[in-house]
């Protein structure tokens, strides 16, 4: 298997990388960017483990199923701590989160 077998899951941490990284940009803009430390630091632990998802499943890595149970562990974590926040970016952060968790659990 891989990239056109894993194309949704791929798409999906893609996407999710690139909200990880922009709510993590966007919480250091905040006023009180030490309130937001826990939030930015899932943010980019998130979006490390969501690209290289989706490098190994366009790989068609052997270890799809293990990164993938991994992958949607790290997109929770993020979710529950973006909810948390009522900002926009935060809140596009745990949409993106949640679908990307979605598709890995879909493997």
């Amino acid at each position: 298997m891989g990239y056109h077998d894993n194309k949704k899951i791929i798409e999906a941490c893609l996407k999710c990388v690139a909200l990880c990284n922009h709510c993590a940009a966007s919480c250091l803009q905040e006023e009180d960017t030490k309130m937001m430390a826990k939030c930015i630091q899932l943010d980019m632990e998130c979006a490390a483990i969501c690209y290289a998802t989706a490098q190994l499943l366009s790989l068609g890595s052997k270890h799809s199923k293990a990164i993938t149970k991994l992958c949607a562990d790290f997109c929770d974590e993020c979710a529950k701590e973006c909810k948390k926040h009522e900002n926009k970016h935060c809140k596009e952060c745990a949409d993106a989160c949640k679908d990307c968790m979605e598709a890995c659990l879909s493997m």
